[in-house]
């Protein structure tokens, strides 16, 4: 093996070592890199490394030595200005980054400690000496609510705000929204006088998607009603057209990033917040999934196509199904606590649609998991912040049955788009390849391995045959699980054992939803490749070729989605974790109970039961013993008292530390 040389991304840690895999052979084993050896190699870059083997603790294993970096994937860092010994260093919030970057000379001058920047760090090529940066922005003290949310958001790559340009063709959009050609009416099909809706969050600031109800005549044939049930989308892709600078932007962007406290959208908000917002009472233009289906939920026709829509009202979640209960407008409730007048008016005299629509969404989600959909349902926890942005309060976002309603019809029309598109394919020929679909492949055996040891210990049995694991075996485990203290426990475990459901020009189905079929259709304001997807849709409607051109765009926006998905789910988890940990630093002392989260050799990790917010309960804070793991039985023991803690028991702590720039919480078992 001496000499050898692979190539492949390298995943490094805080104290400078890493891992690479060779991107030739994924089946084989991480190479192993030692402190010094990665030449200045950061993580997450292509990288070049000659492997060699080396005896660790009496086994031979992989080991290498970066010799050459490939590609540099990140060059912009978010972190906090120390001075040592007169010198200005950065020390990166990417936990990552091993080293801190030096600013120089005059870039220096005006920093002052304590303050969060944003740094280009310049060629490093030399591991002997610090890489240099140059300050690119000045964030502001750190600690401070709006310095840490944009730290979180600039540190994963997205930006604050919006390019001139990008906002000057936003403003274009706008004026030319505000008067709907009668042309334009012409060339769509007009459903101004349907009874349409949206239902949203109470407060949400765009409405995106709509739903429409019109009682047909009877079925000639059974006599059984029919209705037309319409799925409306804001026609994004009539405002934004390829190679603009809007377009050009979302692509970039690929999806609009949700943080606790704010959100940073794909498009500028006179597109997310006016133009493509589904306003009641305003003339919109949509682009529609149109079915006309019987009280079983079955699909008797379909029609997708571009629309002119007109809302009729706008309900929340809770004001819906208070219409649906038949509650007085007073009755109405929100998880958070708060009601206002304007949030408590149900709509009485929309009940007998929205009636009709539950039933038939309840078959829909019905036959969904009878077909071997798996329920992954967590609870979410949302806080309650005051003016300067700390949480004062924290609840668990409650799902009713109209929040499954809007679901299911909007899986409904993923799913038949999806549909359409690959038969539309098929009809043309393997060479016209025009789509994109959303797809979850099935789980990695090795993975469902440590999952069916992980349950095991705990008592309980995840079916498979070779390996191979189906929907129905996740969903028997889920089923003993249910109301147990391990449920939590092990839903995140068995989610993280999954693949992650990706965007690809290739179908392979979704494993989780048990769909042949499925595509992202139903959110172009705030994820890119349902943008594509209208798109890709028109031109199959109007049977436009693709060229190979097209197709290879498509897949490099599929990949590139999936991946600043990825990093806004990573900026949203970050986002809340310093929440939690804001709100239990201001609780420092006090008791709390929880459930044993994680085990290891250096004690256990401890969430706490309301607000969800994770801490560690070292060895030290255990208790005046001698403790061991068992990583077999997932146990910590005392020897001298016999004292044992497992994952999954019930713990009462109390919070005994709490820091904010690494935003990890210490516990202390009472």
């Amino acid at each position: 093996m001496k000499g050898q040389t692979i190539t492949g991304r390298i995943s490094t840690t805080a104290k400078g070592m890493g891992f690479i895999d060779d991107a030739t052979d994924p089946q084989a084993d991480s190479v192993y890199i030692e402190v010094g050896k990665l030449n200045t190699a950061l993580n997450g870059d292509t990288v070049e490394a000659r492997v060699y083997e080396r005896v660790f603790r009496g086994k031979k294993e992989k080991a290498g030595e970066i010799v050459r970096i490939v590609e540099r994937v990140k060059t912009a860092y978010v972190g906090a200005v120390v001075f040592e010994d007169g010198i200005c260093r950065i020390i990166p919030d990417d936990r990552k980054m091993y080293v801190r970057i030096r600013i120089p000379g005059a870039d220096a001058a005006d920093l002052k400690a304590g303050d969060k920047v944003q740094v280009r760090m310049l060629a490093w090529t030399d591991p002997s000496r610090e890489p240099e940066g140059k300050v690119l922005r000045v964030l502001g003290p750190k600690g401070t609510n709006d310095v840490e949310m944009e730290s979180i958001v600039l540190e994963r790559g997205f930006e604050i705000g919006f390019p001139h340009d990008v906002e000057a063709e936003a403003e274009r959009a706008e004026r030319e929204e505000k008067r709907i050609t009668p042309e334009e009416v012409a060339r769509r099909r007009d459903i101004r006088q349907t009874l349409t809706f949206t239902i949203d969050p109470y407060d949400a600031k765009d409405f995106d998607d709509a739903i429409s109800f019109k009682v047909l005549p009877p079925d000639p044939k059974s006599g059984a009603p029919l209705y037309e049930i319409g799925v409306h989308i804001a026609d994004v892709s009539h405002y934004v057209r390829p190679g603009t600078a809007l377009d050009k932007e979302a692509v970039k962007r690929g999806c609009s990033v949700y943080l606790v406290d704010r959100t940073i959208p794909m498009l500028p908000e006179a597109l997310s917040n006016d133009i493509c917002s589904l306003n009641p009472r305003e003339d919109k233009l949509s682009f529609s999934a149109i079915f006309v289906m019987d009280e079983r939920a079955h699909i008797h026709e379909r029609w997708f196509g571009r629309t002119v829509m007109n809302s009729d009202y706008r309900f929340t979640y809770e004001t819906a199904q208070a219409a649906i209960d038949g509650v007085p407008a007073n009755a109405v409730k929100y998880s958070n606590g708060i009601q206002t007048a304007a949030m408590a008016e149900p709509g009485m005299k929309y009940r007998a649609e929205l009636t009709t629509l539950d039933k038939i969404a309840k078959i829909l989600q019905k036959d969904k998991f009878a077909h071997g959909a798996i329920e992954f349902e967590m609870p979410e926890v949302k806080f309650r912040l005051d003016e300067r942005g700390k949480p004062i309060g924290v609840y668990v976002k409650e799902r009713i049955d109209t929040h499954k309603l809007v679901e299911e019809f909007m899986l409904l029309a993923n799913r038949e788009v999806a549909k359409y598109i690959f038969d539309s394919i098929k009809k043309k020929g393997s060479r016209d390849t025009g789509a994109i679909y959303r797809i979850h492949d099935t789980p990695d055996k090795d993975k469902i391995g440590e999952l069916q040891t992980f349950v095991k210990a705990l008592g309980y049995t995840l079916g498979s045959k070779a390996g191979v694991v189906t929907p129905l075996d996740i969903n028997n485990l889920l089923d003993q699980i249910d109301g147990t203290p391990h449920e939590s426990l092990i839903r995140t475990a068995t989610i993280r054992s999954m693949q992650k459901a990706i965007y690809s020009t290739v179908n392979v189905g979704h494993f989780g939803l048990a769909f042949d079929f499925y595509t992202h259709f139903t959110s172009p304001i705030r994820r890119y490749p349902d943008l594509l997807v209208h798109r890709i849709l028109a031109m199959h409607l109007h049977n436009e070729p693709f060229g190979d051109r097209d197709i290879v765009s498509f897949q490099r926006i599929a990949e590139s989605s999936t991946a600043r998905e990825i990093d806004a789910a990573d900026a949203e988890r970050s986002s809340r974790k310093l929440k939690q940990v804001e709100y239990m630093q201001e609780r420092l002392g006090k008791s709390f109970k929880g459930t044993i989260s994680g085990v290891t050799k250096w004690g256990m990790y401890v969430e706490e039961a309301e607000s969800k917010s994770e801490g560690m309960i070292n060895f030290d804070n255990l208790g005046n013993d001698y403790w061991t793991f068992d990583e077999k039985t997932y146990t910590i023991r005392g020897e001298r008292t016999g004292k044992k803690y497992t994952l999954g028991d019930p713990i009462s702590f109390k919070v005994v530390g709490a820091d904010l720039d690494k935003k990890t919480l210490d516990y202390k078992v009472e």
